[in-house]
């Protein structure tokens, strides 16, 4: 592999460090600083969802809106992971990509105004 190679490659490879090594860390610190109780309570036994007790397991309904919600942060997640290879090499592509990135986000804005006036983000019980 010569040096080159390895010059366009590392930026990649940091980012791909990064993607592993924080999940793995928190992982590894919540065994490290956790405090577990020595017998388990009745109360962390019961599914526990947002903030809301969802009761037991077999009265357990989600509304449309757990769903909903986890689609949108994966769409904008989606984005910043794209925005961000694409500021590395921004000298390279020019205009064009920015022109293309300006279009994607003003999509992804379109789709969330859209949302959000059909009272997606709306939490009601």
């Amino acid at each position: 592999m010569t040096l080159g190679v390895l010059d366009d490659w590392f930026p990649f490879l940091v980012y791909g460090f990064f993607a592993l090594a924080i999940p793995a860390s928190m992982i590894l610190m919540s065994f490290v600083f956790a405090t577990r109780p020595s017998r388990r309570a009745r109360e962390r036994t019961v599914p526990f969802e947002s903030g809301v007790s969802t009761g037991p397991l077999k009265q357990q309904r989600f509304t449309i809106s757990f769903y909903l919600t986890a689609m949108l942060f994966i769409v904008f997640d989606i984005e910043i992971v794209f925005l961000y290879p694409v500021a590395v090499i921004l000298e390279q592509v020019g205009w064009f990509a920015v022109t293309e990135f300006g279009f994607f986000i003003a999509i992804l804005a379109v789709a969330y105004v859209y949302v959000w006036k059909k009272g997606a983000l709306e939490w009601r019980r």
